[in-house]
């Protein structure tokens, strides 16, 4: 009896293991994300697309490929996928767990139109980030930026969910529209509020390519429940950078925040505030290590409170990051912190190239907690309660 036992648990722990419901996705390049693949004894010019489902003018181009006068920009590697009007490529995504947010990365440029943009969704899913990016700005000299996007699965539904990029436009050539490369996805992690803020040291965000040298860039309009930036949003009009030690200058740990295009570009967190007691928030500055222009200086703000830090001049070409604070009283249990770059700054080797000072380690403290009795009068309160 006691053999058999052994081999019905050993047997549902195989069919428990074997379960599709039990597996996860990996955090990496999804199938056939670069667009590497083509179908078996096809070309370029096919439009079977290995691991995806398409619709619409959907176009495989190659690098060095021109349309006319205009070269057709390829992110990275020999190929990528253009999608024309109302074009859309999708792929079923399987393993998901439900109820957790998922940032999808993806590299897209722009050819024929300056107004392209581009419609993603997850269906199903519970939240998403806002459905349209759009690609009016380029944000790099390359012609081409990395973008993160997020979602939150939903749950109770096989685990999966259908990913799509879809290009909403309507030019007088349906092959116009935008490029779409190197696609990958990450499970993120919601880390507990530490010194106050959710996320502070940027630690969790989406995956980052090991050659990405632009960054990853977040656009505006997130929402909070489903941010690729665990805790932070992004309001106005423009993007932030996230951006990791690999390639870039990081104040501490291995990834912050570069803040680009100004007011248009503002980075906040709504924290858990006492009203009327006294804060500090505290955090670094710092340049990206990416020859961004002087001057470089940082608007911060907490409840009804605002500074402007700037960051010292470069010591003999080196800039290493400075710390900062803002001290506020709380008016409220709830309060927005928020940050932007005071300047429009671009590389001084590429004018064409947004650039901004770099934000990290946010920490909110409360200067009451420093007003508790000193040491040594709780140790003689101990000592006389002892003997």
């Amino acid at each position: 009896m006691a053999k058999m036992a052994i081999r019905l648990l050993l047997c549902s722990f195989l069919l428990t293991a074997s379960s599709p419901i039990g597996l996860s996705i990996d955090d990496g390049p999804l199938n056939n994300g670069d667009f590497e693949a083509l179908a078996a004894g096809g070309n370029a010019a096919d439009i079977t697309v290995p691991g995806w489902t398409t619709s619409g003018a959907i176009e495989l181009v190659e690098s060095g490929q021109k349309q006319g006068a205009m070269i057709i920009i390829v992110p990275q590697g020999m190929r990528a996928v253009r999608l024309g009007n109302d074009a859309q490529v999708r792929q079923e995504l399987a393993g998901l767990d439900g109820g957790a947010v998922y940032a999808v990365t993806f590299a897209a440029a722009r050819t024929c139109a300056t107004m392209e943009s581009l419609n993603i969704s997850a269906i199903p899913a519970v939240a998403m980030a806002s459905p349209t990016v759009d690609l009016q700005t380029v944000y790099s000299v390359e012609g081409w930026d990395a973008y993160a996007w997020a979602f939150q699965a939903a749950t109770g539904v096989s685990g999966g969910a259908a990913l799509s990029f879809q290009n909403p436009g309507m030019e007088d050539d349906p092959t116009c529209g935008p490029v779409l490369d190197n696609i990958a996805i990450k499970k993120l992690f919601r880390p507990p509020p530490v010194n106050g803020v959710v996320n502070g040291d940027f630690e969790e965000g989406p995956w980052v390519p090991p050659n990405a040298s632009l960054g990853v860039l977040l656009p505006f309009n997130l929402a909070p429940e489903s941010s690729p930036l665990p805790g932070w949003t992004v309001e106005s009009d423009r993007a932030v950078r996230f951006i990791d030690s690999n390639r870039f200058s990081v104040p501490q740990g291995k990834r912050a925040v570069e803040l680009l295009s100004g007011k248009e570009g503002i980075l906040s967190q709504i924290v858990r505030t006492t009203p009327g007691r006294p804060y500090t928030l505290s955090f670094s500055v710092g340049p990206a290590g990416d020859a961004c222009e002087m001057p470089l200086a940082v608007s911060v703000f907490a409840g009804d409170q605002t500074r402007v830090v700037h960051l010292s001049p470069p010591d003999a070409g080196n800039l290493t990051s400075q710390p900062a604070s803002l001290n506020f009283t709380a008016s409220a249990d709830q309060t927005r912190i928020a940050f932007h770059s005071v300047y429009y700054n671009t590389r001084s080797d590429d004018r064409s190239s947004l650039c901004g000072p770099v934000v990290d380690d946010v920490r909110l403290l409360s200067s009451a907690a420093h007003h508790g009795p000193p040491a040594i009068l709780v140790l003689l309160t101990l000592l006389v309660l002892v003997f």
